[in-house]
């Protein structure tokens, strides 16, 4: 059932109407209608029209991932429990055949999940990584087609997310970055947080995606300002693990039992996500990486490398950071002692044996 109807006489933005229909018009059309939305930011006929479908036949759909790793995999499997057929890649094969068994397509590259589906959802370790993905020689760009959405999860530079930006538009396309916050359990659960960057008009259209994977889908700004949020989150987040860790241990060497004290703090000023959500101390939590010896969750790799990103726009924008430049040398030498693959909450473990 398509719905065709009149675009209004203010340039970039739809009437009223065409508004309220896109609640219920659908997206198995999404390259037909991205195309002429297109127009609404360049030069389009005064004459042209817009071209809807029932949302009802959105989920049927094919949607792309590229990149199942720790985070990947639970959130593309929630596309699926929301009912989107699922077209994957992975670098790895033993993380597609773990997903391919759950029911999705796999496939042998990111160029064949561009040629299958017009929305694509990649969750990738570094800017490297996501640049090879989306312009390499098997890249998405070699078989985009015009007006896909292109979201992009992964945590990288805000200046490559605007670099990509440049080649996907070239290509008639949309990219938006989409970061996100909440770790490997709010990926299971579906209660992530996405920090949203890009053209404000195509933010409803990424959001019915998102929210089948996160409990809050936050819209920031332009491109680059999703990456922006989610660096600055996780220099926090780094700093406040490192205090958490700190205090914990210092409580246990002056004689405090480990849960008693994260009680206290729990219920006191003290209080963070580290400290009542994520506790370092191995026996005080059930769940987290602490209590399975720093497997899985977020790699510390991953944080130095966060910690690098929050660093360089520190120094670009001339923004003093002394924590966070503490923090980021911190998880440095972990890595460099054999901490690279565990979870960044090891920093307990690590100041333990630095002390001993």
């Amino acid at each position: 059932y398509v719905y065709r109807i009149p675009l209004t006489r203010h340039r970039g933005r739809p009437n009223k109407d065409l508004r309220s229909g896109g609640q219920q018009g659908g997206r198995s059309m999404a390259a037909l209608v991205r195309k002429s939305c297109s127009g609404l930011h360049s030069s389009v006929s005064r004459h042209a029209r817009f071209a809807m479908v029932c949302r009802s036949m959105a989920s049927k759909t094919p949607v792309g991932f590229i990149g199942l790793g720790n985070m990947g995999n639970p959130m593309a499997r929630n596309l699926l429990k929301h009912g989107y057929p699922v077209v994957a890649f992975d670098v790895f094969p033993e993380a597609c055949k773990d997903f391919q068994d759950s029911g999705a397509q796999i496939v042998d590259s990111p160029a064949d999940v561009a040629e299958k589906a017009d929305r694509i959802i990649t969750m990738l370790p570094s800017s490297a990584n996501a640049t090879e993905v989306y312009t390499g020689s098997n890249g998405i760009l070699k078989k985009v087609k015009k007006g896909s959405l292109l979201i992009d999860s992964s945590t990288i530079d805000p200046a490559v997310s605007k670099e990509l930006a440049k080649g996907v538009e070239k290509m008639g396309a949309v990219f938006m970055d989409a970061p996100v916050s909440g770790g490997v359990g709010a990926a299971r659960s579906g209660n992530l947080t996405f920090m949203v960057g890009g053209v404000e008009q195509e933010f409803d259209a990424a959001k019915e995606l998102l929210s089948c994977m996160g409990a809050n889908v936050v819209y920031c700004g332009a491109v680059g300002t999703g990456q922006a949020a989610k660096i600055c989150n996780n220099m926090l987040l780094a700093i406040s693990m490192i205090g958490t860790s700190e205090t914990m241990n210092l409580g246990i060497r002056l004689g405090l039992d480990p849960k008693l004290l994260a009680k206290i703090l729990n219920m006191s000023s003290g209080r963070c996500w580290s400290s009542d959500t994520y506790n370092p101390v191995p026996g005080v939590m059930e769940g987290v990486p602490s209590a399975n010896n720093y497997q899985g969750g977020f790699g510390t790799t991953l944080m130095a490398k966060d910690l690098g990103l929050a660093q360089d726009s520190a120094t670009n924008t001339k923004s003093p950071t002394p924590l966070g430049s503490l923090a980021h040398q911190i998880y440095r030498v972990m890595c460099a002692k054999g901490y690279a693959q565990k979870d960044f909450s090891s920093v307990f473990q690590f100041l333990r044996e630095e002390e001993n």
